[in-house]
């Protein structure tokens, strides 16, 4: 017994030998908001639909170019002339540069760029509802790892004193075979348990660190074996939320429902592209530059020209193989395709809530009921205890009385725990999720 409660004492002071810093929820999340490398990539990608959203990138800017250029010829030359003599050069150099500024701007094409212009921007927006979502993602995997953790660590408080339970048990044990009162077969088997119950303290040690560990890889600490303890001790779930409020939120404020919306409106949008095609396009072009040329041949040894060319194009396409046609009809149909997964959404969310409110209503009632088996276990196992004192109880009789203790703990831990999973998912269902880096004193606790 002294060995295993040795090892027990060492495993537990590794765990704790550096300096621990104490993180609240909130501190947690704002820490892995800043680190986790998940979110950084999802806030690069909507800077980049960001910096696309511009007018130039849509159509609506005029593009400028400069260019430069040289060319030469060297030419042999037979001219025969018309008094029947020829006349022959060899080796005529000439050449050619030229620089120049070219302007092009389409100034009309049915629409079409004020649509992609519209498409850049409800990009832009979509970004932003990715990463929305991203971080509600990871604010609920975070929220229920650091309430498992503190679950974990409420059964390692109850192992623990089911452990000191044991041990007074085999103190007594012992006591009574020195003196002739009790039997060797009642030392063993409360040795034996002591020995199960060490057991279960060193797995749950495990479990705990584990859990410790992918707290800091969601918080993407550069010491991922880095010693933290948690502010909270205890689970409180938030026994103040409401079904009509939370379903009405969802419709206003679920990131999912709000990126099939904007899928929608993405839709529409190419339908106005392909429709833009049906109308003409006005095109300006304009440029300015120098071209000079040398001769070695002729009456001119350098031609120069300095001036400016201008142009407007106007056209329709008549005729295109009746693709514009078919484009229209695919474009009606991802419209109606992108309502339909709306509404599918809609209903799935529907279903969600429903589900869980359910679970939550039900792991309430249940937390409910397990405080009150908590406090009639803790009750008997004291009975349970003076009588096997005073030899009026057997040790097995005591162990059942012990088992069940930890047993409704266990219950109780789990229904809490439970309860505050379910809160998360509706939170994060509701679009609230964000709530738990700002709670609201009231809502946050009871």
């Amino acid at each position: 017994m002294r060995r295993i409660l040795i090892t027990i004492l060492a495993v537990s002071a590794a765990l704790g030998a550096k300096a621990q810093e104490v993180y609240s929820l909130k501190q947690c999340i704002e820490t892995g908001l800043e680190r986790n490398y998940s979110i950084r990539i999802i806030r690069n990608e909507q800077l980049i639909s960001d910096n696309n959203a511009t007018q130039g990138n849509a159509g609506y800017l005029p593009t400028i170019d400069l260019s430069g250029g040289f060319s030469g010829t060297v030419n042999n030359n037979r001219n025969k002339l018309s008094n029947g003599t020829t006349e022959k050069e060899n080796g005529v150099n000439s050449e050619t540069g030229n620089i120049g500024l070219n302007v092009n701007w389409t100034v009309f094409d049915g629409f079409g760029i004020q649509a992609e212009y519209a498409r850049l921007k409800e990009l832009k927006k979509m970004g932003e509802l990715d990463t929305r979502l991203t971080i509600e993602d990871f604010v609920a995997t975070l929220s229920g790892e650091y309430y498992n953790m503190i679950r974990q660590y409420i059964r390692l408080r109850n192992l623990r004193s089911s452990l000191d339970l044991s041990r007074e048990r085999v103190r007594i044990a012992e006591e009574r075979y020195h003196i002739g009162s009790g039997s060797r077969m009642d030392l063993q088997q409360a040795q034996v348990d002591f020995n199960a119950d060490s057991s279960n303290v060193l797995n749950q040690l495990e479990v705990v660190h584990t859990s410790r560990i992918r707290l800091n890889e969601l918080m993407a600490l550069d010491n991922i074996d880095e010693q933290i303890a948690l502010k909270d001790s205890v689970i409180r779930p938030n026994i103040f939320l409401d079904e009509i409020d939370l379903w009405q939120s969802t419709l206003a404020s679920n990131a999912s429902l709000l990126i099939a919306q904007k899928n929608q409106t993405l839709s529409e949008l190419d339908y106005k592209k392909v429709k833009s095609r049906d109308y003409p396009y006005v095109k300006l072009n304009a440029g300015y530059g120098y071209t000079a040329n040398w001769y070695e041949v002729g009456a001119t040894d350098l031609q120069q020209r300095l001036g400016l060319n201008y142009g407007l194009t106007v056209g329709l396409n008549l005729f295109d193989g009746l693709n514009r046609r078919r484009e229209r009809r695919n474009a009606r149909i991802q419209i109606e395709n992108s309502q339909l997964k709306k509404q599918e959404l809609e209903l799935g969310l529907r279903a969600d809530m429903s589900n869980l409110w359910m679970a939550y209503r039900n792991n309430l009632d249940l937390w409910s009921l397990e405080k009150e088996n908590v406090i009639v276990a803790l009750e008997n196992h004291r009975i349970a205890i003076d009588r096997y004192k005073l030899g009026e109880l057997s040790g097995i009789e005591l162990r059942e009385a012990q088992i069940s203790l930890l047993e409704a703990e266990e219950r109780q831990s789990i229904a809490e725990y439970s309860t505050k999973l379910c809160e998360i998912s509706l939170l994060q269902l509701s679009g609230q999720i964000l709530t738990y880096v700002a709670p609201e004193p009231e809502k946050a606790s009871f």
